[in-house]
């Protein structure tokens, strides 16, 4: 006899945990199953050498919002988040440094080591970002309205939103309107002259997408990410134990308020009869009955594959299919036997606390881009790494450390030729990169662990590679997230829902898609 639960979840990520929690706060039982050995998605940490222990793949908390981390009580539950004084350094071939702290005043003495005009605007353009960044952040918490038949609700919520914009002033409320559909190089170079910091920000508004600098709607991307964190390169957050900690915590939170979490059993299929789902089958064959199915899983594997696509319309299907999730992110994680000498640095280790930026101008950026779009991984990438073990020594042996890089740009679908005889060349291309800020790291390496997008998708479940289940484009944000009329965490199939990243607002470890999911799944579960 199948098993009969309240609420089944497909995908143990931190978006589903979120739903889950919010779910049995709420007085339901939801079981989270999860695929691979523990849940956490993309945000767990894992032993990749003997006694060397790294965030596999996102390296960075967000930040995830406040007011989850206070409901769900992490701290707690044994969340420890380090924020380093340093957000991010910036490293030029030419033998400069452009550290950017969280607090203002010092960034902007370093800032007029280049330029005192920039030091100026860089104030200027953290309080206009801030100021719009509230106003984005109240809509990124709202649902999407419902178009053709909005509700009361979405009108209440529609009108707060307009009523923000115009409390922004005039100059504030015109430059929101006018930079989302703007390329970010644009936006970058009507502040600032120094190439160095325009492409330490520019930075923002391209990473994990299949963007460049100079593409249209980059700027969206940038305005986003503002709205949880104002500092215009972004500020640096982890998790003490990495990025499992948090998602630990999570789980912790999710079943202390009474939701079950199991792991290491996949979903193979989501179980449909008349248009309803009605529970789900693992690869054991064991079916478990729901009054409601709840992916974390990206829409196309769930409503293309977990759902046998003849129960959906063509047209869905069709504009499903074009559904952009082209993966443009590896991963190279380093096993070191020291901390490796930036010549820029000087040997000022603090520097390196934060995030370390490898990607000196917009046309550095932009030629990165320019070799993925025609099929092939970037030979001088742009490179975002962190080296944990300065602010958590528990990753590591004594003396020894991690290195965690994210590449880009590597597509997922690769020109004539494939990821698996491919794999070698970008881990000897990343270091080959860094080797030219850092002479001594190719010595002290003592283990690669080499991420590609096709890993992405096969181990991680992430369709075509993509780290945020989809582009974060202006046809692909908001109402449209992931297609027009299907924004609202519903899918067409009754009782099946989605809460992971490929729904509003989407943008990494917020935890916001499934926080918004689980309160409007909540209204549909209690009529």
């Amino acid at each position: 006899m199948a098993e009969q639960r309240d609420v089944v979840i497909v995908g143990g990520g931190h978006n589903g945990l979120i739903t889950a929690f919010y779910l049995a706060r709420a007085g339901f039982k939801p079981l989270v199953i999860e695929r691979r050995p523990q849940p956490g998605g993309a945000a767990v940490t894992e032993e990749f050498h003997p006694g060397f222990r790294c965030s596999t793949l996102a390296h960075m908390a967000g930040p995830v919002r406040p007011d989850i981390v206070r409901d769900m009580q992490l701290a707690k539950h044994g969340l420890k988040l380090i924020t380093p004084e340093v957000a991010v350094v910036s490293l030029s071939p030419d033998g400069r440094a452009l550290p950017l702290y969280n607090d203002l005043k010092r960034s902007s003495e370093e800032i007029s080591k280049f330029s005192g005009k920039d030091a100026g605007k860089y104030g200027e353009f953290q309080a206009s970002l801030e100021k719009m960044g509230r106003v984005i952040g109240e809509a990124l918490e709202l649902a999407p309205p419902n178009i053709d038949n909005p509700s009361k609700g979405d009108l209440w919520g529609m009108l707060q939103t307009g009523r923000a914009i115009r409390k922004l002033g005039k100059k504030d409320m015109y430059r929101l309107l006018r930079w989302g559909p703007m390329a970010v190089a644009d936006l970058v170079a009507e502040y600032f002259e120094t190439e160095l910091l325009r492409a330490t920000i520019a930075a923002r508004g391209i990473f994990g997408t299949f963007l460049g600098p100079w593409s249209a709607g980059s700027s969206l991307v940038l305005l986003i990410r503002a709205a949880a964190d104002a500092h215009p390169a972004g500020s640096a957050y982890f998790a003490a134990g990495g990025m499992g900690a948090l998602t630990q915590a999570m789980t912790s939170s999710a079943k202390a308020a009474g939701a079950e979490v199991r792991s290491g059993a996949e979903v193979i299929e989501i179980r449909v009869k008349d248009g309803t789902a009605g529970g789900v089958v693992l690869s054991t064959g064991e079916e478990i009955r729901a009054r409601a199915v709840i992916s974390n899983a990206d829409p196309k594997r769930t409503l293309l594959k977990l759902v046998d696509p003849t129960h959906l319309l063509p047209n869905f299907v069709q504009k499903l299919q074009h559904y952009r999730t082209p993966g443009a992110v590896a991963k190279v994680n380093l096993a070191l036997n020291g901390l490796p000498k930036f010549t820029a640095l000087n040997g000022d280790g603090n520097a390196l606390s934060g995030r370390i930026q490898i990607g000196y101008e917009i046309d550095y950026l932009e030629r990165a881009f320019d070799e993925a779009k025609y099929g092939n991984f970037s030979r001088q990438p742009y490179l975002e790494i962190a080296i944990p073990t300065l602010t958590d020594p528990s990753l590591a042996p004594w003396g020894k450390h991690v290195m965690s890089i994210y590449v880009q740009y590597a597509p997922y679908k690769l020109k004539g030729s494939d990821w698996e005889s491919q794999r070698a060349a970008l881990g000897e291309t990343v270091v080959r990169t860094l080797a030219q800020y850092a002479p001594n790291l190719p010595e002290l390496i003592l283990r690669h662990q080499i991420i590609t997008p096709q890993d992405l998708e096969d181990v991680y479940g992430l369709t075509g590679g993509h780290i945020f289940h989809g582009e974060l484009a202006l046809d692909q944000f908001f109402t449209m997230r992931p297609l027009l009329d299907w924004a609202r965490y519903r899918t067409p199939i009754r009782n099946l829902y989605l809460c992971g990243s490929g729904t509003h607002p989407g943008a990494g470890l917020t935890g916001g898609s499934g926080a918004n999911a689980a309160r409007e799944i909540l209204k549909e579960l209690k009529k």
